[in-house]
Order: structure tokens, then C-alpha cells, then sequence
């Protein structure tokens, strides 16, 4: 797998890592830093609407706005949750932890554009339901129906491999450690089961992550907020490395040094709240909304939940319990001899089982399996949609379909380093292809979201000045 290593480092380099930065600071610039400024409207638009009386489907053509954020939630808030966050630490240090955040903070808005353009450009399918993503937005936005297949074969290869591979290996890497369950039987399981709901297409997809995104995420957060609770003393340290070592030069870092933690805090932000990467479009394309801004709100708020939330819990968890010596570990990860207990979901294991002890270790299991899970459900989805814009053949989506599955088992038996750097590799190339498409259609995106922002102001003074 040297190859894919290599050219994974390539890929992640110093353009695309500019590229990533330089799209989230084209669009908060364009839109005036609203991810910070418009708080309280992406918030009330968001979060605030779970408590108004839900609107129904209109006419059973789309899903809700909450199951189109739980499908791509559900595909985002996966492995690189738990074990992406305990990887990006062990080889780029603490200071991955801040370059995560800033890649988010940016990554709001470039979100936010990409689900705005996925509304806007969506189309109806043969079965009359929305679908859309960038194979839409650059067919119909950028009229170039042959790089909308080239990001559809990358999409397919990506949810085949990050998608699927990844996660299936991290169940069957907290499955054996926790219970010494047998990986391959973890992925016969998984293959089965995700092979059943993905038959029901994105209406039980979106009903299911609608029930387990929020269970997750609250078994989660709530038990790492114990954890940190109770190493209270430790979080300003655990801070104070996160800034620190994001600067630091190698001899003051302990040997890391600021590119390996922008390199690794990008690349692991990036696949843990996918914003620029274009795959979460693909859910957030079939909701039940009209104003494509509107629809951009809830792509600000799936960035920040993500990483913002998520993966900090997961970060203090494991500098704040004493599981993690970046001394220890930096030799381990240069020399490629890091034990399995010293990364990826074993090492957030660790860190709760500090506070639940045996507990502990199976609250990140029962976590990484519903993350994993559903995120085995939102990939597969984009997988099958990356199919359909390539060719229409029955038997091609009759392969993938097979193919999927065949991939759980692959993966829970396969080598978690070797699996990360094709995640790497494949995301890299689906960066490649979206991140010039959202610069290039950057005005339509902004003129959509200052159209309905006005819209918003005008509503809300119409009954004053009537």
C-alpha cells in the first residue's frame, strides 16, 4: 500500500490543503463571515425548528429537512468521529485538534454553498423523488455532464473505501478489543443489514438515521462529557496543547511539528464533516424545501455538530484522561509502529474506559457501531447515486449493490492503516473535482443566500411597515 500512501501525501500536500482553505475563506468572505455573524438565523433555522410543528412531505416527493440532516449526518458523523480523531492525534499531535476546527469553522460556509447549489440544481428522478449533489451542479450549473461522471465514479470508489471499508473496520476493531468478536462475522452482520434498509431507498434510509443519529449522539457527547467533567483540571492543558502544537516548531513540539498537524487536522476534518468534499449534498438534495439557502442553514449547522461538537468531545476525551503521551507516541508514528491500543477507536476506548472502566470501552463500541452503522446506510445511498449518473443499466446498480456489502466484510478484516490511506486517496481526488465547481458557481450560491436572507428582513419588518 505504499503507493496509495505516497500518493495520498501528494494529494494532501500543501495545494489541496490551500484549496480547502482558500474555498471556505472565498465563501465567508462572500457572505460576510455568516457562519459567525448570522448565528442566531442558521441556529433558529436549524435547531430552533425541531420545535415548531413539523411540516409534512409534500405529496411523499421528498424527505424532511431533519431525516436529509440525519442521512448526511449519518455519513459524516461516523469513524472519523472516533477513530479519525485518535488517528489525526497520534501522527500530527494535539495540534490537529485546532487545524480540525479552523478547517470547520471555513468548512461551515463551504458547506453551507454546497448544499444551497444541491437544491438549486436538483432534478427529478424516474421514481418522481428529488436527487441531486454535485453530479447535478456541475451538469446543469457548469454544463459539464463528463467531469459530473468523473466526480460520480470518485464518489462511488470514495463510499466503497471511506464509506464502507473504514467503518467496517473500526466495528470489527471495538468489537474484537471490547468483546473478541470475530471480525469476520461482524462483517457477514453488517453486510446483511445494511444490504436489507439500502433496498428501501433514501425514504427508510432518512427514517431510520432520523431514530439513530440522535440516540447516538447523546450516549455519546453525554458520556465524553464525563469524562472531560471529571478531568476538569486537565482541560486547560489539554487546550493549551491543542494551540500550542499547532504552531510549534518540531524541536518544541516534541517532534511534531505544524505541517504534520495541518496535514493531519485537515485531512481528518475534512472526512469527518465532508464539507467541500460534495457527499453530503447528495442527502441534503432530496429534502422537502423550496428556498435552497434555507437548505444551506442546515449544511452551516451539519459542519459545526460534526466536528465542532463531536470531534471536540472525542479530542478532550483523550488529552484530558491521560491515555495519550505525545512523547511516547511520536516515535511510534514515524517510525509506522503504532499499536492498535494506541490508535484509532481503541485509544478514544481507553480514554472513557479511564472513567467506566470495562463500561467505558463498550459506550465507545455501542457509539462507533451506530456511527459506523449509519454511516455505512448514508454511503451506501451516495454510492447507488454516484451508479445511477453514470449509466442507467439495471445490472450496474445490481453490481454495486452486491459490491457493497462485500466491502463490510473485506474491511472488518482488513489493516485499519492500509484503509486509512485509501480514505486519504479517494477523498483527495473528490476534492479535485468539487472545489473548483463550488468557486466557479460561488456567485449563484451567494446571490441565493443574500436573496433569501433579504427575503427573511423583509418579512419580519412587513407587518411594521404595513
Amino acid at each position: 500500500m505504499a503507493f496509495f500512501a505516497e500518493l495520498g501525501d501528494f494529494l494532501w500536500g500543501g495545494p489541496l490543503l490551500a484549496a480547502f482553505l482558500a474555498a471556505g475563506l472565498w465563501y465567508s468572505f462572500g457572505s460576510g463571515f455568516f457562519q459567525l455573524f448570522g448565528l442566531p438565523v442558521w441556529l433558529k433555522t436549524t435547531v430552533g425548528s425541531l420545535f415548531r410543528r413539523r411540516r409534512e412531505g409534500r405529496g411523499g416527493r421528498g424527505v424532511t429537512q431533519l431525516q436529509a440532516l440525519s442521512t448526511a449526518l449519518a455519513a459524516t458523523i461516523g469513524t472519523g468521529s472516533i477513530a479519525g480523531v485518535a488517528t489525526a492525534i497520534a501522527y500530527g499531535g494535539p495540534g490537529a485538534v485546532f487545524w480540525m476546527w479552523m478547517s470547520a469553522l471555513l468548512g461551515m460556509m463551504t458547506g453551507c454553498g454546497e448544499k444551497i447549489l444541491a437544491v438549486r440544481h436538483r432534478e427529478r428522478g424516474p421514481d418522481g423523488r428529488w436527487r441531486g449533489g454535485p453530479m447535478e451542479y456541475i451538469k446543469n450549473g457548469l454544463h459539464l455532464p463528463g467531469l459530473a461522471k468523473v466526480f460520480a465514479l470518485f464518489c462511488v470508489a470514495e463510499t466503497l473505501a471511506g464509506g464502507n471499508l473504514a467503518q467496517a473496520n473500526s466495528i470489527a476493531t471495538a468489537l474484537s478489543a471490547a468483546g473478541g468478536a470475530n471480525p469476520i462475522a461482524v462483517g457477514a452482520v453488517l453486510a446483511a443489514v445494511t444490504a436489507l434498509v439500502l433496498a428501501g431507498g433514501i425514504k427508510r434510509v432518512g427514517r431510520l438515521c432520523e431514530l439513530l443519529v440522535p440516540a447516538m449522539a447523546l450516549l455519546f457527547v453525554g458520556s465524553g462529557l464525563a469524562v472531560i467533567a471529571v478531568n476538569w483540571q486537565a482541560v486547560p492543558m489539554a487546550f493549551q496543547q491543542i494551540v500550542g502544537y499547532a504552531f510549534a516548531p518540531r524541536a518544541v513540539a516534541g517532534g511534531y511539528s505544524m505541517g504534520m498537524a495541518l496535514r493531519y487536522g485537515v485531512a481528518r476534518g475534512v472526512f469527518t464533516n465532508e464539507a467541500g468534499l460534495g457527499m453530503s449534498a447528495i442527502a441534503h438534495a432530496c429534502a422537502d424545501v423550496e428556498e435552497p439557502a434555507e437548505q444551506g442553514m442546515w449544511g452551516i449547522f451539519e459542519v459545526f455538530f460534526a466536528t465542532m461538537v463531536i470531534c471536540t468531545v472525542t479530542a478532550l476525551v483523550i488529552l484530558t484522561s491521560g491515555v495519550y503521551d505525545p512523547a511516547r507516541t511520536l516515535p511510534l508514528a514515524e517510525s509506522g509502529a503504532v499499536p492498535d491500543g494506541m490508535l484509532g477507536a481503541p485509544l478514544t476506548a481507553a480514554g472513557f474506559a479511564s472513567l467506566f472502566g470495562e463500561a467505558g470501552e463498550w459506550i465507545v463500541s455501542v457509539s462507533l457501531i451506530l456511527f459506523a452503522f449509519t454511516s455505512l446506510l448514508g454511503s451506501g445511498y451516495y454510492g447507488q447515486r454516484g451508479i445511477e449518473c453514470l449509466t442507467s443499466a439495471r445490472w450496474a446498480r445490481w453490481l454495486y449493490r452486491l459490491a457493497f456489502p462485500a466491502c463490510a466484510v473485506l474491511g472488518a478484516a482488513g489493516d485499519i492503516t492500509a484503509v486509512w490511506q485509501l480514505v486519504d486517496v479517494f477523498n483527495g481526488l473528490l476534492a479535485l473535482v468539487n472545489l473548483p465547481a463550488l468557486l466557479l458557481l460561488s456567485p449563484e450560491a451567494l446571490y441565493l443566500l443574500r436573496r433569501w436572507l433579504a427575503g427573511r428582513r423583509g418579512r419580519a419588518e412587513g407587518p411594521e411597515t404595513g
